[in-house]
Formats: structure tokens, sequence, C-alpha cells
């Protein structure tokens, strides 16, 4: 079959599309793993880390990257709630941009009829990351008002979208006007430009505070956004795009009692197939019921893996990114 495969850590411009192996067949023997022929697969940010050896999680080189996919299914555990050919979309941790991928069990869904093999491919990732950030970590209610940051891009319109579905006012960060429509097309009610101190843009359009900031960026951004908020609000990390690792000054936080929460969705699912399955059902719901659609913006083949992880890169991804490979 065909993979994407890193062989050097020279960043995404090394990154080669080779023949490679199906995977191994015994795991048709395990019940605990789906195999699935890859229709799509989604394109983020920790694959383009793993291109520079700079993520958590570094396999063996050579490996081929890829962390979600929807397809069909190709083999499933006997007596497995899925059959030959179903329509899934899947967390793969490990392999997912090749033709054919392996997915632990529990964390394979049914792909919603609504939704084109390229938006499965956009929603376990960024969708079920930003309901974990939403609902479970930033405990949003009804009403309260919510910055995103970066939300021009996969996970940033997946914030702007679950933060709007849950009945928040979303004021979108962004660096462009083109990406502040993305922004908006994905929920956002403002849209500000980095360029026109969107500190200042913020606090003019709600000058007693937001209650909430979603933040994917971090680096420079941490103090303005603390100034954003109103007492008791919380400031959500949902990582380093920027770069840099931010540093809190605790006043900060004492003086208008402000919470700093992580979200780290694969920590909190890895080991848990409950929490799991719970945030899933819950995106599939609101899929299925509230007209929650992933923002696919850029797809491209298999053989431009490369062109796709750049694209990452250089900031330039509006919504998600998605290889197709039929």
């Amino acid at each position: 079959m065909r993979a994407v495969v890193i062989h050097e850590l020279s960043g995404p411009e090394s990154v080669e599309v080779r023949e490679v192996d199906e995977p191994d067949r015994s795991h048709e023997l395990s019940d605990d793993v789906v195999v699935i022929d890859v229709v799509a697969a989604g394109v983020s940010f920790p694959e383009l880390l793993q291109t520079r050896g700079r993520y958590q999680h570094a396999p063996e080189l050579p490996f081929t990257p890829g962390l979600e996919v929807a397809g069909t299914v190709k083999w499933a555990p006997p007596d497995f709630h899925f059959s030959v050919g179903d329509e899934v979309m899947a967390f793969t941790n490990q392999g997912g941009m090749a033709q054919v991928a392996v997915a632990p069990a529990f964390t394979v869904f049914s792909k919603p009829s609504v939704l084109s093999f390229a938006e499965g491919a956009a929603c376990i990732l960024n969708l079920h990351t930003a309901y974990f950030a939403v609902h479970t970590r930033a405990r949003i209610s009804d009403g309260e008002t919510v910055v995103v940051h970066g939300a021009a891009g996969g996970l940033g319109t997946a914030l702007c979208s679950i933060a709007s579905l849950a009945g928040a006012r979303v004021i979108a960060v962004v660096s462009s006007e083109a990406k502040a429509e993305v922004a908006v097309a994905a929920g956002a009610h403002h849209a500000v430009l980095t360029d026109d101190d969107w500190r200042q843009c913020v606090n003019d359009l709600c000058p007693e505070g937001v209650d909430i900031v979603c933040d994917p960026v971090g680096g420079s951004r941490l103090t303005d956004s603390l100034r954003t908020l109103r007492a008791q609000g919380r400031y959500v990390v949902l990582g380093y795009t920027e770069g840099a690792v931010s540093e809190v000054k605790t006043n900060r936080l004492l003086l208008n009692n402000l919470d700093v929460i992580g979200a780290g969705w694969g920590a909190y699912v890895r080991n848990d197939p409950a929490a799991f399955r719970r945030i899933g059902d819950a995106v599939n719901d609101l899929i299925i019921n509230a007209g929650l659609r992933p923002i696919v913006g850029h797809r491209f083949r298999l053989d431009d893996a490369a062109q796709a992880l750049s694209l990452l890169e250089n900031r330039e991804a509006m919504g998600k990114v998605v290889l197709e490979l039929e």
C-alpha cells in the first residue's frame, strides 16, 4: 500500500510517499482494533511537530504519521458493532496517512451520513478537543463570552463552533480578513485582527471583560489574554503553535481570582475508553441534531502530504487540512 513516511527529522520537505507493507494481519486476531480502508486522513499540528522530532510521541524512524482517518471498515472483531464496509471515522494515533490504517476499537465512531469523508477525517482531533476544552475544562455556561485565538485554524474553527452552539458569544482573534471570514463562518460573532491591537478591540466589544479565553497559540498572547478576563474568568491552554511556552505571573491570577486551565484532550482520553466514547457521542449528537460541521479548508492528494504539512508550518491553513486518498 502507499503511505506517507517520515524517514528523517528535517521538516515537511523531507516527507515521502512510499510503498509499504499493509498493517500486520495479526491485528485481525485482536478483539480491540479495527482495520480501515482510508478515504481521507486529517493533517494536524502534532504531525508537523513529528517531522522535526518535537512531539512527545516519537516513533522509531521510519514511520507513517496520521492521527485520524475516515473510511470504510476492512475488518472488525467478531460481534463488534461495525461490519465490513461501514463508513467510520477513527483516531489512529499513528499510521493514518496510508491506504490502510488500524485504530483501537474504542476510538472508532460511525461517520454521520451528513458528513463527507473529508469532514469525517476532520472531526475527532479538533472537535473532540474543542468539546473537551469548552465543556469539560472551561465549564461553559449559556450567555458567556469566549475569546478564541488562532480562530481560523482547524482547532480554532472547532472552538468557535462548539462555543457558539453552547450559547456563548464568540470573539475570534485572527491575523487577516480572509481568516476572519473563516472564523465567522465557523460560528464566531465578531472577529478582530492581531495587527489592530486585538486586546483593545476585545475590550471595546466587551468592556466588562470576557468569561473564557481559549488559546491554542500561546507565546506572547498570555498576559494580554489574562487582562481581557473578568473576575473569575478562565484562560484555557490548548497548545503553543507560536512556538514559545508561556509563563504565568501568578499575581495576575490572585488579583482577579482567575483560573488557568490545561485542556489536554489526548492525555484525558487515551487510557479512558469511557471518556473517549462520552465526548465522541456528544460531538456526534451535535453533528446530527445541531448542525455542527468541521470546516475543511484545504484538500490535498496523498502525494502532496509535504505541501499540506508546510501549509501548517507557514501558518497559512484556514480550517482543517485533509489528505484525500480517493
